[in-house]
């Protein structure tokens, strides 16, 4: 057994197993860990009489709870957290920008959109945060491999006009076989408006009479998206 898992093995030993964060993660995913979870597989030990998670989560609650407030700390601040040495506060750092390059990292020209959620992963970082309202396509060739994003329009808080002639001729000026059309919801709100759900209808109607395929409309919120495929509206 190697340093390190003799440590590991230390700092959570009065851990359920169930409940260590690695065993955790090998048995029901990462994504079933919670952050101070995965801190604490980077961190890997704790302090006399507390666990590497309860740490963990002193740690982010110096933070208010908040990933990108712990990003912004610096070495010699962390280090004034008990139980945190230059060498774990590096390693949060270091995870953290690693976390931020990922979420910039361009999308993959050569990847299938297949679903909503593919889809959604390509414009989450150009639309979910925004305070008014832009529309978007992204256009795709034969096989659904992505060619493109285009904004369409920028409006207000509440809503954005669209004028769908724009629309297709963005999207047949670059060629595009299908579209996939893309707006977000300032608000928490992701759920059509009836003026969402006519726009939907004239781009149908306007994508059928030029030859291209109509994949989906999808609004983005905050924390998700609406998809009008997966609602059975196109």
């Amino acid at each position: 057994m190697s340093e390190e898992t003799q440590e590991y093995v230390r700092a959570i030993k009065n851990l359920a197993l169930e409940d260590r964060p690695r065993e955790k993660a090998h048995l029901r995913g990462f994504e079933s860990l919670t952050d101070a979870e995965l801190l604490a597989i980077l961190v890997g030990s704790g302090t006399t009489g507390e666990s590497v998670v309860d740490m963990c989560q002193r740690v982010l609650q110096q933070s208010s709870d908040k990933l990108y407030l712990l990003a912004r700390r610096s070495v010699a601040d962390l280090m004034k957290i008990k139980g945190i040495g230059e060498a774990k506060a590096t390693t949060i750092l270091a995870a953290m920008e690693l976390g931020k390059r990922f979420a910039k990292e361009p999308f993959d020209f050569t990847q299938q959109v297949r679903d909503p959620a593919t889809a959604y992963d390509y414009v989450k970082w150009d639309l979910a945060n925004l305070d008014h309202e832009e529309f978007w396509i992204i256009t795709l060739d034969q096989s659904k491999h992505v060619t493109g994003k285009y904004p369409i329009s920028r409006g207000g808080t509440t809503a954005t006009v669209v004028e769908v002639k724009m629309l297709l001729r963005v999207a047949i000026e670059h060629q595009a076989v299908g579209i996939i059309a893309v707006h977000n919801h300032p608000s928490s709100n992701m759920r059509p408006s009836s003026a969402d759900d006519l726009l939907t209808s004239h781009i149908r109607e306007g994508c059928s009479a030029v030859g291209i395929d109509f994949v989906d409309h999808i609004i983005v919120g905050k924390s998700g998206y609406y998809s009008y495929m997966d609602s059975g509206k196109i």
